[in-house]
C-alpha cells in the first residue's frame, strides 16, 4: 500500500500543471525552466523553488535545467496511471511519407516505422490513447489502426 503524503493546494496544482504538460520519458517530463513555470502558476520563483524542494524530499519530483520529471509516484498521487499503449498502424503504401511525417509530430513517447504487417508501431502513454486515435484517423493514408494495452513489462527497462 502506497505511503500517505499531505500535500498543499498548491503542490497539487503544481503537479497537475506538470502533469498536463509533460511527455512520459520514463518519468512524466516537463521541458520548461522554472522561471516560465514559476510565472505561469502565477507565484515566484523563490515560492516554487521550495515548493519543488519538498517535492523532491517526498520523491515526486527531480529537476535540473530546463527540465523537470514527474515520477511515477506523483502520478500515483494524482491518480493518473503511467501505463502505455502500443499502436499498430497500417498506412496506404502511396500515402507513406505524408503519414510518417504527421505521425512523428503527434504527441507519442516512441514511434517506429517497421517490416511485417504493420508500417509503424506507436508507443503512447495510456491516458492519451483517445486522443492519439482520434489524430490518427485523421493521418492520410492511415488505413487501419489496432491499440494493445500494457499490462506489465516482462523485463524492466
Amino acid at each position: 500500500m502506497p505511503e500517505k503524503i499531505c500535500l498543499t493546494e498548491r503542490q497539487l496544482s503544481i503537479l497537475r500543471k506538470l502533469f498536463a504538460e509533460g511527455k512520459v520519458f520514463r518519468a512524466r517530463r516537463v521541458e520548461k525552466n522554472q522561471n516560465t513555470l514559476a510565472a505561469e502558476l502565477g507565484i515566484t520563483r523563490q515560492a516554487l523553488s521550495a515548493h519543488f524542494r519538498e517535492l523532491r524530499k517526498l520523491g515526486l519530483l527531480r529537476a535540473g535545467r530546463e527540465f523537470i520529471d514527474l515520477t511515477e509516484k506523483a502520478t500515483s498521487i494524482l491518480g493518473e496511471s503511467q501505463s502505455q499503449a502500443f499502436v499498430l498502424v497500417k498506412i496506404e503504401p502511396r500515402l507513406r511519407r505524408v503519414a510518417y511525417k504527421e505521425i512523428k509530430d503527434l504527441d507519442v513517447q516512441q514511434a517506429f516505422r517497421v517490416t511485417g504487417g504493420v508500417d509503424v508501431i506507436v508507443l503512447a502513454d495510456r491516458s492519451k490513447l483517445n486522443k492519439l486515435l482520434e489524430s490518427l484517423s485523421r493521418v492520410p493514408g492511415v488505413k487501419e489502426t489496432s491499440a494493445h494495452l500494457v499490462l506489465a513489462p516482462l523485463v524492466k527497462g
